[in-house]
């Protein structure tokens, strides 16, 4: 995966809580649409809505089992994005770093500028 527009549509898909709370329940084991409609006031064509942008995303599939299309949730996608929030968090982190460096050879200076003074 790794493309822009992979994450783009991970992100996309993360971002509507109703879908975050389907992976949630995903994460659980497979269900049916039925299943997954259950817990919210929506119709079951909502909640197909709802999937088909998971899909598109490649955060879950879909299977055939006789009537049943039971969904399952695919780790990979998950796995990519947040490697790429993983290396945005050490970036923020060496700067915070960097930072707080700077901050005390400030202080250090200030300090030893007081104790002259004196």
């Amino acid at each position: 995966m790794n493309t822009t527009k992979d994450l783009d549509a991970i992100f996309a898909a993360l971002a509507d809580p109703t879908r975050r709370a389907i992976l949630t329940r995903l994460a659980e084991g497979e269900a049916s649409v039925m299943e997954l409609a259950q817990p919210f006031a929506m119709s079951q064509p909502a909640v197909s809505k709802h999937l088909r942008v998971l899909e598109r995303a490649g955060l879950i599939s879909r299977g055939r089992d006789a009537q049943r299309r039971p969904c399952r949730i695919k780790a990979e996608p998950l796995t990519e994005a947040t490697a790429w929030l993983e290396g945005i968090r050490q970036v923020w982190e060496s700067n915070f770093q960097r930072l707080d460096t700077l901050l005390d050879e400030l202080k250090a200076e200030q300090k030893k500028r007081s104790r002259t003074k004196r």
